[in-house]
């Protein structure tokens, strides 16, 4: 079964999986919104706005995988972030953030590098082994945008750029 579909297929439907699904529970919600009556009928219609919402969701996720196996691997264990790689590494707790910048100048492949409160940074390939679990992490960051996020992501720009930077309430 794993020679019928060509490896970039099978990469591309991997990587849309959850906007595939998404528009799969909207076809099905359609159609017994449309054909059904009754409870069923509210059902169906109630699958499609869940299938929408996943579907939206998705295109962000997909937005944010990345192609090609990088070095390292992310893990996520309860807001805590562990990155192991082949020549540094770390951990970080989510709590703890006070920076998120992207460094399209890292070698071979850009890196999200993340500040904690004392100054410590991690820097972790976007396209390292479990990353696209930090698209949830950056997404539960307070005031940031993912549209910013997937923009930068996807223009690549020259220099480092702060995606997100946590607003410290000044004393008087």
């Amino acid at each position: 079964m794993s020679d019928f579909l060509r490896p970039e297929v099978r990469a591309f439907l991997w990587r849309w999986r959850d906007t595939l699904i998404g528009v799969g529970l909207m076809v099905l919600g359609l159609w017994w919104g449309l054909r059904a009556f009754g409870a069923v009928q509210w059902l169906g219609y109630l699958v499609l706005l869940i299938g929408a919402i996943l579907a939206a969701a998705g295109v962000q996720r997909a937005r944010f995988r990345q192609h090609g196996v990088g070095a390292g691997v992310v893990q996520i264990n309860e807001r805590r972030l562990s990155y192991f790689g082949p020549l540094d590494g770390g951990v970080i707790d989510v709590a703890d953030l006070t920076k998120l910048e992207l460094d399209p100048s890292a070698h071979p492949d850009p890196n999200w590098v993340l500040t904690g409160v004392g100054g410590q940074n991690l820097s972790i390939p976007i396209n390292a082994t479990g990353a696209e679990s930090l698209f949830d992490i950056f997404a539960g960051l307070p005031g940031i945008k993912t549209a910013d996020v997937l923009d930068v992501l996807s223009r690549t720009p020259d220099a480092r750029v702060t995606v997100w930077a946590r607003v410290r309430p000044v004393l008087h």
